[in-house]
Parts: structure tokens; sequence; C-alpha cells
């Protein structure tokens, strides 16, 4: 998403001729995945975590130029809100170990960071929601410098011709206006890739489709809004509804969100590029010179840039990516749905319980999707979000059972399997799953352990929601520092 863009205005014929080009690039990607040509022999894993920016009073701090200028390393980056930064971890194979690898070399990145942060007075917050930010964190005047940013900001409201309209009825409820698209800097998220052959791309975005909302309710940590308790989970419909190009009228002619959980299952990565320019309008219609045609015909690989640039534009919760590194194409399933932390190694815990449940689902004798309908996925989701880990989900042969039971006594044993199909070793496959495990029985996640320490504070200590919410950040990072799993985060 922070894919730099310098073009500021476009013409009609500049929609036109970017449609055609999206055209051109989708029928040269159904060829080549005709041919095989993709990258399929060393399967990577990749991981990405957004951040939050605090200041001393733990308020969002709007510092993140300062920040990357001070830490001075090229896998952190630009986000949308200026009290934001994003990570990008260098690809990894899983096994032996590589998710030991993993949370060694995000802990040192982030201490590091955390470090130099501090030096311009803000620090690093892994969480999904950062429970101080406030409405006048969110305006125009706290977009990044990034002018991707400001681009989007203005194609997502010509679309829309109105303000956005943010209503979530949880716990709490909440309903405001913006002006802008900087509600959606409040979601901060970890996003997990897994890279896959184009003949095994369809049964891992189907599982990993059928186990979002399982993700979900484990890795809960956005209980906290604009100074409400709405959702476990609230990142999910904010970010829906904070990006959302559709005024009322064109929702109820059935048209597509762009934050989209999708509709059904799939039997090729390429029905997911083809209902991405088939379903929704250019958003950046910037095109490249490349010909792709051309390219492929000579016997080079295509970068399909309009295409990857449209499918950034579309937020599926599973994304498909297209890439190319050192000359070679390769395909991946992103993983959206997951806050940000709370620590690093719940991060890579979350990550071997999703690595190993997907692959096991992936390489089932009777695939999943055959037995539960994708309404039912989906509904899942959605259940998961504003419950958390309190959640009753539906599975197939099991009927409705709590999700942590459901984990407990079908999902932890795949996810076994899972693992050790991908050579992690045994010791490691058992601490970060154990740690899942422990979760499910203590029934604690970010989200109870925020909701919990918020009613603490005001009932026992008589903070009133401000200055408790303050209390709750302060306590949290102090916490997320020191590693410990959040099942075992005592309640201040």
């Amino acid at each position: 998403m922070g894919e730099e863009v310098g073009v500021q205005t476009f013409s009609r014929q500049d929609r036109a001729r970017y449609r055609d080009k999206v055209r051109r690039c989708l029928d040269v990607f159904a060829e080549m995945l005709r041919e095989s040509r993709f990258d399929v022999d060393r399967p990577m894993t990749g991981l990405e975590i957004e951040l939050n920016l605090v200041d001393a009073e733990s308020m969002p701090a709007m510092r993140n130029a300062d920040v990357l200028q001070a830490v001075a390393d090229p896998s952190f980056q630009t986000e949308l809100g200026q009290f934001n930064v994003e990570i990008n971890v260098a690809p990894r194979r899983l096994s032996g170990t590589g998710t030991a690898e993993f949370e060694e070399h995000v802990r040192a990145a982030l201490n590091s960071a955390d470090q130099r942060a501090r030096t311009v007075d803000a620090q690093l917050v892994m969480i999904g929601i950062l429970p101080t930010v406030l409405p006048e964190h969110l305006t125009a005047a706290t977009l990044s410098a990034n002018p991707r940013y400001a681009l989007l900001n203005e194609q997502i409201f010509a679309a829309r011709g109105e303000d956005l309209r943010i209503a979530i009825n949880g716990v709490e409820r909440l309903a405001v206006t913006a002006d802008t698209i900087t509600p959606e800097a409040a979601c901060t998220s970890t996003q997990f890739h897994l890279q896959v052959g184009p003949g095994q791309f369809a049964d891992y975005w189907n599982a990993a489709q059928a186990i979002a909302g399982i993700q979900v309710a484990l890795g809960a940590n956005s209980p906290l809004f604009f100074g409400r308790e709405l959702w476990r989970e609230t990142r999910i419909p904010l970010f829906q509804q904070a990006t959302d190009t559709r005024p009322e009228e064109i929702k109820t002619q059935g048209v597509r969100p762009r934050v989209w959980f999708g509709e059904r299952w799939i039997t090729s990565v390429f029905d997911l590029f083809e209902e991405n320019v088939r379903f929704f309008p250019a958003l950046l219609p910037v095109c490249d010179p490349e010909d792709p045609s051309e390219t492929l015909a000579a016997g080079g690989v295509p970068t399909l840039a309009e295409l990857r640039l449209h499918n950034g534009t579309i937020y599926r919760w599973n994304r498909p990516v297209y890439d190319v590194l050192r000359g070679r194409p390769h395909l991946r399933v992103e993983n959206r749905v997951l806050p940000a932390g709370p620590t690093v190694l719940d991060t890579i815990a979350n990550g071997a319980f999703y690595f190993g449940l997907v692959r096991a689902l992936a390489e089932a004798d009777r695939p999943l999707w055959s037995q539960m309908s994708f309404s039912a996925a989906e509904e899942n989701f959605n259940t998961c979000a504003r419950h958390g880990i309190d959640a009753h989900v539906f599975w197939p042969g099991l009927g409705y059972l709590p999700a942590a039971e459901l984990v407990l006594r079908r999902l932890l044993p795949l996810a076994h399997h899972g693992l050790d199909r991908w050579g992690v070793e045994p010791d490691e496959r058992d601490r970060l799953l154990g740690i899942i495990e422990q979760r499910c029985l203590t029934g604690r996640n970010g989200a109870t352990w925020q909701v919990e320490t918020l009613h603490r504070l005001e009932s026992t200590d008589q903070l009133d929601r401000p200055d408790a919410l303050r209390q709750v950040v302060r306590h949290y990072v102090e916490l997320m520092h020191s590693n410990r799993p959040v099942h075992e985060w005592p309640i201040p």
C-alpha cells in the first residue's frame, strides 16, 4: 500500500487506458498459469507487522517521518497515518528453526527501532487499535506524506460522493462520520505471507478462508476505539467501513465492498484476479510502460504492474499476491485477518498455528470446503470478530461449539501435523502451539486483557475513561516488552 504513486489527477482517457491494460495483464497472467512459469521449488513464508507510535502520555505520536529517519532501516516503512509504521520481515523457510529465527529477528529489529524512536520522543506499540486514539488524531492533516495516501483518500471520496459513516454496535455503541480515510490508520495488522504454486493456490486460499474466523477468535486484540468498548476485534468492521467506496444506494444494489471476505470457494488463483477486474473500478489508474504480452513473448517475466496495483486497492482478508523476485514469478497467499501484537512471541505462535493448520487442511484427502458452505465461513468470521475467544462457531461434523473447544479438540492436532509437514523442529512446534493451547484454556487473549484491565482501572482505581485508557496502554507497553505470552499477563 505504501508504493509511491506520482500522478495527482486522472482523466477519462487515463481510466479507459488503464482498464484496457489491466485486462491485457489478466490475459497474460492466464497464459502464464497455463505454461507453469512460477517458482514453486522452495516455498517461503513472510511477515509484516504494522505498528503504532505513542508519546510519553500514551497518546498517538505523529512522528513517523522522524522515527523512520532515526531508525534508518529499510525494512521499516511508512503507513497511512503519521502515528503508524510497518516492518517488513525478510522471508524464510519454516523448516527446522525457521519460526525461532523469525522471532529472534523481529524482536531484535523492534527493540532496536524502539530505542531509536525514543530519541525522537516516540515508542513502538504492537496492538490492533490503539485505545487512546481519538477523532482529532484521524484527520487529513495526520495522513502520512507519501502522496499515494492523499490520492487514495481523494479517489475513495470521489467514488462515494459523501462522508463516511462509521457505525459499530458492540458492548457499547459508536456512530461517527469522517471526511477522510484516516480512520483506517487506526487498524494495525499482522500479515502472514505463504508462497504456493499455482496448482496448490486454490486449496491454500480456501483453507485460509475457512479458518479466518478461528484466527480472529484466538488473536483478537482490538476491543477499544474512540473510547468505546465495541467488538473484540473492532478492527474488522472499522476497516470495512473506513475504506468503503459505496454510498448507501450502491450498497443496497449488491455492489461488492473493497474490503471483502469474498463470496465463494475458488478453483484457481485466476478466479480472484478475474473477480478484481470484473467487479471493481480502478482507484489509481496509473499505467506502466511495459507491454506484458511483448515481454512474455520475448521470454521475459512481465511485472503485470497494473494488475498488481489494482489488486493492492482491493482489501481481501486473504489476498492473492503475484510478484517477481530475481527474475522468477511466484504466487503468495497474504493472510490479513489478524491484528498486531500483543507480543512478538504471540505473533509467531499465531503464525505457527496458521501455517500448520492451513497446510494440513490444504492437503487433506477430503477438502473442508466441500463440507462447509462459504457463507458459514463468513458467518464464523464475523461472529469471531464480535465475540473473540468466547465465540461459538460452526464446524462440519461438530455443529456449533465454542471456538476454543474446537481448537483444542480438532484444530491443534491438525496444526501439529501441518508443522511436521513443513519440517518444523518438534520442540519449536510444541513451544508455539502450546501458547495457542494455553490461550484457549485460560480464555485470555489481547482483547480480553485490555477489557479486563480497563474495567479494573475504572472500578477499583476510580479512573475516568480517558485516564484509564492511557493506563491500559502504559501497562500494555510494559508487558509487550516482557515478551511473555498474553495468556500469562496479570491484570494490574
